[in-house]
């Protein structure tokens, strides 16, 4: 009695009634889910069995769920006196392994897919050791946060590694947009320095040349060189200047100054060309009176008074 004796494959069958025999039928096709962490929705929470440590010892709240078929129903009913406990506990016991091997920030964000492929397979392992006769099909997580008591804290924390992120950013889009700035004026500058060393050189080297040859003409001819290098001088200051020099030795004629001109000359930008002043012959100056003539003017003009 109560021994195992055959499985059976659907269709008519027939059996001795109890107590001599009896049967179990199980629905290996039905798909059975079993909820970790919480029971029917995520905010109905079990927090023994949500609550879990990650590898950088922070406490996560998280729940899943977990779906199985039967793959051999003699172990399912025989082997294990209660099947969905089992499950439970496997499934708590995995994920909680899983968990504590990764970091926080893995297990919220991009780890999730990892997460729950890699609990599906320990979980696999375990129950096939178990000999539970059970097959996982899917493991879900439903929810992954923080503890409620610290979830403030936690934000203000993924605020702060947001708000370094964006920093960083802003300051690699900066740098990148005054470095090179930085390098082209650094560029710009150095080819302008290089261009006015060699114009300065070209310079010196052109007033040495023209002073070689000034010095050859000077030790042929010194008193033309020298008359001739004044001129040259006075003509290159004269032109910039708006006084005008007036030699009146030998001559008595009137100088005459157009000053509209001058002042014309003065607010307008030098031209080069030189302003030709006119002259103009003066009058010719009385001729001299003797005192005798003087003396008879005046005699005749006391005689023709009454």
């Amino acid at each position: 009695f109560g021994q195992y004796v055959e499985t059976t494959e659907p269709g008519p069958r027939w059996h001795l009634p109890w107590p001599i025999e009896s049967r179990e039928v199980v629905n290996v096709d039905q798909v059975r889910t079993v909820e970790i962490g919480y029971r029917n929705t995520v905010k109905s929470k079990v927090l023994k069995e949500s609550l879990m440590l990650t590898d950088d010892e922070n406490i996560i709240d998280l729940q899943f769920a977990v779906q199985y078929i039967l793959k051999d129903p003699k172990e399912f009913l025989f082997v294990n006196r209660a099947p969905e406990d089992t499950v439970l506990q496997v499934a708590e016991t995995a994920m909680r392994e899983i968990v504590g091997k990764n970091k926080m920030d893995f297990v919220l964000y991009e780890g999730r897919a990892d997460i729950a492929a890699r609990a599906k397979v320990l979980m696999q392992q375990i129950l096939d050791r178990y000999k539970t006769g059970i097959s996982i099909s899917q493991v879900t997580l439903q929810n992954i946060q923080p503890p409620e008591q610290v979830q403030a804290a936690f934000d203000d924390a993924v605020k702060a590694g947001q708000d370094r992120e964006r920093l960083k950013n802003e300051a690699e889009a900066y740098s990148n947009d005054v470095v090179p700035r930085a390098r082209g004026l650094a560029s710009r500058l150095k080819e302008e320095a290089e261009g006015y060393k060699l114009s300065v050189i070209a310079n010196a080297e052109g007033e040495a040349s023209r002073f070689a040859q000034i010095f050859a003409e000077y030790q042929k001819a010194p008193q033309v060189t020298r008359q001739r290098m004044y001129l040259d001088t006075m003509q290159t200051v004269m032109n910039n200047t708006s006084k005008v020099l007036v030699d009146q030795k030998g001559g008595n004629s009137l100088l005459y100054l157009p000053l509209d001109k001058l002042q014309q000359i003065v607010s307008q930008p030098y031209s080069g060309a030189p302003e030709v002043l006119s002259q103009q012959p003066a009058a010719p100056a009385p001729a001299p009176v003797d005192a005798r003539s003087r003396d008879a003017l005046r005699s005749r003009d006391r005689e023709d008074r009454p």
